[in-house]
């Protein structure tokens, strides 16, 4: 069942060009939000593509980095996100200073 990224209140972030957020229900506690992309590809024959933001558990209002779409990963704080995904950005010392 897909449901409206509304239900999570503390999701910030705006949707990129050419995207939307579904969420889904993906064990008791915890919802699955997924990041689709309305651009054709000629590799799935112009069907949408989608990609697992993140996982976030609505009993602890905790936010979850995905290791793959079925495995939640660890906590991460929602202002280390974007908009694409909730996986932490690692940086090396040269591209910080760059930044």
């Amino acid at each position: 069942m897909t449901l409206s990224i509304d239900l999570i209140p503390q999701f910030l972030h705006k949707e990129p060009k050419d995207h939307y957020y579904e969420v889904e229900h993906f064990k008791r506690d915890v919802f699955a939000i997924w990041l689709y992309c309305s651009r054709e590809f000629t590799y799935n024959n112009g069907k949408v593509t989608k990609t697992v933001w993140g996982f976030y558990n609505h009993k602890t209002y905790k936010f979850h980095s995905p290791v793959n779409s079925k495995t939640i990963g660890k906590q991460v704080d929602f202002k280390n996100t974007t908009c694409y995904t909730s996986m932490p950005i690692k940086i090396t010392p040269l591209e910080a200073a760059f930044r």
